[in-house]
């Protein structure tokens, strides 16, 4: 079970104190002001729909009420083709900011989205059902079952001041407005609790292709297992929201089994669009669509931003400002009929319903946008912030790619589809190399961008060395020179690169050392995690928070403030009549001052292993340290 929400209490001159606590919401926010005026306040008057402190092990819901403006009642409100004006935007609206109204009227037949929430909302088909006849809808293909998927036993209903009932009708009827023809599953957790969730998760994945999940929490060292046992469904989409309150990272968003999305302020313009689009929050942070940098979850090979050596959130975004939210009917726990609701928790059925019109989730989705990055599938959200951070645009908007809103807001499906752009395929250089004859040699090369996964050839080898499809040159070398190697990566979408670099083979002889030199592979680190053995997001660019010692590359063994273990390294054979030494730059940090605090590192040779270890003991909740050799 996850704990409940985290936080850092900090005593003047004494360093950091470190308490756990927990906390995982749901991300459907009531806004201040109508969508249809598209009046933007960056701080409605609101009532939360949830505790703000939730019971240890429980998640909690962001919903927001307006206590300015009545919601509209449902005795009222049941004609068919109107939804009433004032309450947000609707189907029309949505379909044509985003460019998908003839998709939305033939397509997404025959697929099926869930929806993943917690408690029963007792009252969803028939909400549902009114919803859809007010916006112009077909009726639903819905049903609803248990975290089990099972008709029966439900869940009970939420508690009174716990209302999940606002989140399970934003994610119905946003998946209802952007694909009215696919079919419709409720996976109710029997209450939110994160197991129940969990469980429900992977339900889900059996029933549906397309899931989309409106809550997150506090990262924990626990989310890589989490990922592999609840978000581990290949070719399935699986869309979560990136969070409502400002800069910062939750999970599962933070997966990179996920597609994070992140949310915008949407409104009209008098543009060849129709609409324009700005972050979803303000510079002073706070609130607005959640971003950063994942302290936990390692880099996907498919993102490529510089100023992040882990995940990064979002990979694209959709409207959640709650002053342009949209209409949602909803007659539990006193919700009474219309109201108009933002959040992420609406940009993530919306994505998730999207990838199910597009219909070619390919084996990553996530991917998918990345290799549309820069053309006209996106729409570049270059306006607004949702805090202030370093580097700015894990937190600000920016040309290309930024933290709030990922490659930007979806132009039709395409980005939603496998590509082949993306970042541009590159054959990482490993520079030179040297070996004797006689004396076995091994070297793997590496490539970035471009479309996973790679093939490798390679000309001009020292004789006696040969490459293998994957970019492993092996084998001994027979005759002494200095050879020029020409080494090709192709990639999957019939992308190529190439690399050049001299390879030195000096002849044998008796006694005495015949191979000096640099015998560690990618030593500097610069071609990424390569030739290196670690755990889990050790060697990266971590950009100004830990700079490298050269270059942009470096290895940051972490003690995330906790009880924590990293290590790091490689296998190296000391030529016979050989000696050897190794040495390293070392930067070490931790924010305890207190006489208690530990930090050790180790050097752990064998015959062939040069090994570092960092353990941080749980007396220590230390920053982290980082090794350039």
């Amino acid at each position: 079970m996850r704990s409940v929400k985290r936080g850092l209490l900090t005593l003047a001159g004494l360093g950091a104190l470190s308490l756990a606590f927990a906390s995982v919401t749901a991300l459907g926010v009531t806004p201040l002001a109508s969508a249809a005026t598209t009046t933007s306040t960056s701080h409605p008057a609101v009532v939360r729909s949830c505790p703000t402190t939730p019971t240890p092990g429980h998640f909690a819901c962001l919903a927001l009420k307006r206590t300015d403006v009545h919601p509209q009642f449902a005795t009222n409100q049941a004609v068919p083709n109107a939804i009433p004006a004032g309450v947000g935007y609707g189907p029309s609206q949505l379909q044509s900011a985003y460019n998908i109204a003839s998709a939305a009227a033939s397509a997404g037949g025959g697929r099926t989205i869930a929806l993943v929430d917690a408690f029963d909302y007792a009252n969803a088909a028939s909400d549902l059902a009114t919803y859809r006849s007010a916006a112009g809808l077909p009726a639903a293909n819905f049903r609803k079952v248990n975290q089990n998927g099972q008709a029966s036993p439900l869940p009970a209903a939420p508690p009174a001041n716990d209302d999940w009932t606002l989140e399970e009708a934003l994610d119905l009827d946003m998946a209802s407005a952007v694909c009215p023809n696919c079919s419709l599953v409720l996976v109710e957790a029997q209450d939110d609790v994160s197991n129940g969730l969990f469980t429900a998760e992977n339900t889900a994945a059996n029933l549906a292709g397309y899931i989309s999940n409106s809550w997150g929490g506090s990262e924990s060292s626990g989310d890589i297992s989490l990922d592999s046992a609840n978000f581990n469904h290949p070719g399935s989409v699986i869309t979560a929201s990136a969070g409502d309150g400002g800069f910062g990272v939750i999970y599962p968003a933070a997966s990179p089994n996920v597609v994070a999305v992140g949310g915008t302020n949407l409104t009209t313009a008098s543009n060849a669009r129709g609409w324009t689009e700005k972050v979803w929050g303000t510079s002073a942070g706070g609130n607005g669509t959640g971003s950063g940098c994942s302290t936990v979850e390692p880099k996907p090979s498919w993102q490529h931003d510089t100023g992040c050596a882990r995940r990064t959130n979002t990979d694209i975004a959709a409207d959640a400002d709650p002053a342009t939210g949209v209409a949602v009917f909803d007659t539990s726990n006193g919700n009474t009929g219309w109201n108009e609701v933002g959040g992420t928790s609406a940009s993530s059925p919306m994505i998730a319903a999207m990838y199910a019109l597009a219909g070619a989730n390919g084996t990553t989705p996530a991917q998918n946008v990345y290799q549309h990055a820069g053309t006209s599938a996106l729409n570049d959200i270059t306006t607004g912030a949702n805090g202030s951070c370093s580097p700015a645009y894990l937190c600000t908007a920016a040309a290309g790619y930024d933290g709030p809103t990922g490659e930007g807001t979806p132009n039709g499906l395409t980005a939603l589809t496998p590509g082949t752009g993306g970042t541009a395929l590159t054959a990482n250089n490993p520079g030179s190399q040297t070996g004797t004859v006689g004396l076995a040699a091994s070297l793997q090369l590496s490539a970035t961008g471009g479309t996973a996964p790679y093939s490798w050839t390679a000309s001009g080898l020292p004789t006696g060395l040969s490459i293998s499809s994957a970019g492993l040159i092996s084998g001994t070398p027979s005759a002494a020179g200095t050879f020029t190697v020409n080494a090709t990566v192709h990639d999957s979408a019939s992308g190529t690169a190439s690399t050049s670099f001299t390879w030195t083979i000096n002849p044998s002889g008796g006694g005495g050392c015949t191979s000096t030199g640099q015998k560690l592979g990618n030593p500097g680190f610069e071609s990424g995690n390569t030739v290196w053995t670690s755990t889990p997001a050790v060697i990266g660019q971590n950009g100004p928070s830990e700079p490298a010692h050269a270059g942009t590359w470096d290895a940051w063994l972490d003690g995330y403030g906790t009880t924590h273990t990293d290590t790091i390294s490689q296998s190296v054979t000391i030529p016979s009549g050989c000696s050897a030494s190794l040495s390293f730059f070392l930067h070490s940090s931790t924010s305890s001052r207190s006489s208690s605090a530990r930090r050790r590192w180790g050097r752990s040779p064998t015959s062939t292993t040069p090994a570092a270890t960092r353990p941080t003991p749980s007396t220590c909740p230390a920053s982290p340290a980082r090794r350039s050799p």
